[in-house]
């Protein structure tokens, strides 16, 4: 249309604006006047074009032409295009307003020639519903997190007021009885002053700048002062724990933050295992990392409860009872320590023998790494 449009606009300009001016300008030009006799004597003058000079006029109006014609395609193509790519967004956007705020299928509202985006807009839809899954459950555990811990730290709180105010109330009370109650007051201290550390201790160890002074640790010497360490525990449940694993196995990290992630694991063990039970310890390489494992007999942990028995606040019997443990943060924190040191720990649990797996860098790593460094 503007092509056709242009043509006409130009016959107007020549026919009838330039008439005058642009008809004597090519005769001037581009036409030779001669003269020529007839056979009967008579002289004839006539017109012809001036075709050396005329071919390049005419050449150069083709360029011209297909210059501007070339020029308009590529404006009217430009803007075409720009105001098709606009409506294409448009629609586009509406399409997937549409599909992430409603309940169709991705290929109910996206046509067969958005299929990419379709399948795009699907993963990023599973996502965005896993994170507000995820979010939600994070806003539940949030809600556990205050009712657990007020429950945790209420109890031996109350306790230790309650004794506290009979102490006040009775000064005369009998030395014996007295004592009785400054002890089991202490006691409850203690335990208020346990929940207290971990809680804070957990949030210390999700903190980004967290760091660790790594060392090369002897693991079999380790884990043989831990298991002294809960020589009275063993006793009292009439437990034995047995270490099976070489001597010379060496990992690279935190000597006293590892020790307290294995000490929590090993108190997991000593709560919840039968009576007269052993608890077997091991240790093994495994190409680049150390694995380390520590088997109970006791309840079967169900799968269920597998997937959260390392979340804070969890606790696998449901009882959270003061003889079984702390507030259920200790396989949180040894999580998050193994984690630190870039290793994982999971669990496996089938009939009524649970096993603890943790597996670290050994103490190579490390010296590649430096290696590495150094080159």
């Amino acid at each position: 249309i503007i092509g056709i449009a242009i043509c006409f606009g130009l016959f107007f300009l020549i026919d009838v604006i330039w008439n005058g001016a642009f008809v004597d300008w090519f005769v001037r030009s581009y036409m030779i006047e001669d003269q020529y006799t007839l056979p009967d004597g008579t002289w004839v003058e006539r017109t012809t074009f001036a075709w050396t000079d005329l071919k390049y006029f005419l050449l150069w109006t083709a360029i011209i032409a297909i210059i501007v014609v070339i020029t308009t395609v590529i404006v009217v193509a430009h803007f075409y295009a720009k105001k098709k790519v606009s409506k294409t967004i448009t629609s586009t956007s509406e399409m997937i307003h549409t599909y992430m705020n409603g309940s169709k299928e991705a290929t109910e509202v996206f046509p067969k020639q958005y299929s990419e985006i379709s399948a795009c807009m699907a993963q990023i839809k599973s996502t965005m519903q896993q994170h507000e899954h995820i979010l939600k459950e994070e806003g539940i555990r949030k809600n556990d997190l205050i009712t657990y811990l007020a429950h945790d730290l209420k109890t031996p709180l109350t306790s230790v007021i309650g004794y506290l105010s009979l102490l006040d109330e009775v000064p005369d009370m009998p030395q014996a009885q007295k004592e009785k109650y400054i002890h089991i007051t202490l006691d409850k201290a203690n335990r208020l002053e346990k929940l207290i550390n971990e809680f804070f201790e957990i949030t210390r160890f999700r903190q980004s700048d967290f760091a660790l002074s790594k060392v090369k640790i002897d693991l079999h010497y380790m884990l043989i002062q831990l298991v002294d360490e809960f020589t009275p525990s063993l006793q009292a449940a009439q437990l034995e724990i047995e270490i099976n694993m070489p001597k010379d196995v060496y990992i690279f990290g935190d000597a006293n933050y590892l020790a307290r992630a294995f000490q929590n694991i090993i108190k997991n063990a000593i709560a919840y295992s039968d009576t007269n039970s052993v608890i077997v310890i091991s240790a093994v390489y495994q190409t680049d990392k150390v694995v380390i494992s520590v088997i109970n007999t006791g309840d079967t942990i169900l799968p269920e409860q597998q997937e959260h028995i390392f979340e804070k606040f969890y606790r696998a019997d449901e009882a959270r009872q003061g003889n079984t443990g702390g507030a259920g943060l200790g396989l949180a924190i040894a999580k998050n320590i193994v984690a630190l040191h870039g290793g994982n720990i999971t669990v496996e649990s089938e009939n009524r023998k649970t096993v603890f797996i943790i597996s670290l860098p050994d103490i190579t790593t490390k010296q590649k790494g430096n290696s590495n460094e150094n080159l």
